[in-house]
């Protein structure tokens, strides 16, 4: 399917909000491909698919990941706010026909994050966080340090995402805290070499 078919569908499927958000994550991620020197086509198509499952029910988003043989836990199961990225990401496939693992997988972890994220999927997990439509606390702070540092952007929008779950008192899916704290050890070290 081409981009352009793929974009079609996508203002079919998904309501005028997320269609833009979808867009503006594309766009962003291209942007921050080219900065950081990730593959630009790739980053601008997952952009665009990232959340091609978000407007599913859990119900659609179970079927999928079980047809697909995707291991998932309870909790992950039971969550169409996480669930939708591997539902998206076998939909990126199934639907999309695109067969790059690359893009999959940066679909498929685009909210929780995960230890050792590939550039790639850095970039699609920090665009969906701070593409133009996004407007909370914070997101122009993280707009800035983005185009200054990629890794400690996404480290900003790890320790973001989880002050406001702590807020919310809200369960925090154990990627998120092992993702960050990845994350937190490789920049020591990058942090050790440099001195």
């Amino acid at each position: 399917m081409e981009l352009k078919d793929i974009q079609n569908d996508l203002q079919i499927v998904l309501s005028p909000k997320r269609f833009r958000h979808s867009r503006g994550v594309a766009e962003t991620a291209r942007h921050l491909a080219e900065k950081y020197g990730a593959d630009a086509h790739k980053a601008y198509a997952a952009g665009w698919v990232h959340d091609c499952a978000k407007e599913l029910s859990l119900t659609e988003m179970q079927h999928i990941v079980q047809e697909a043989g995707i291991k998932a836990d309870k909790y992950l199961l039971s969550s169409r706010a996480l669930l939708h990225g591997p539902a998206g990401s076998v939909l990126t496939e199934t639907k999309y026909g695109i067969s790059d693992r690359d893009i999959q997988s940066a679909v498929y972890f685009h909210t929780t994050g995960h230890p050792d994220m590939t550039l790639l999927e850095k970039i699609i997990f920090l665009a969906d966080y701070i593409e133009p439509s996004r407007d909370f606390p914070g997101v122009d702070k993280l707009r800035k340090l983005a185009e200054i540092d990629l890794d400690e952007a996404l480290l900003a929008a790890y320790d973001s995402t989880i002050s406001h779950l702590l807020d919310q008192k809200a369960y925090i899916y154990d990627l998120t805290f092992t993702g960050r704290n990845d994350l937190i050890l490789k920049l020591k070290e990058k942090t050790n070499e440099n001195k």
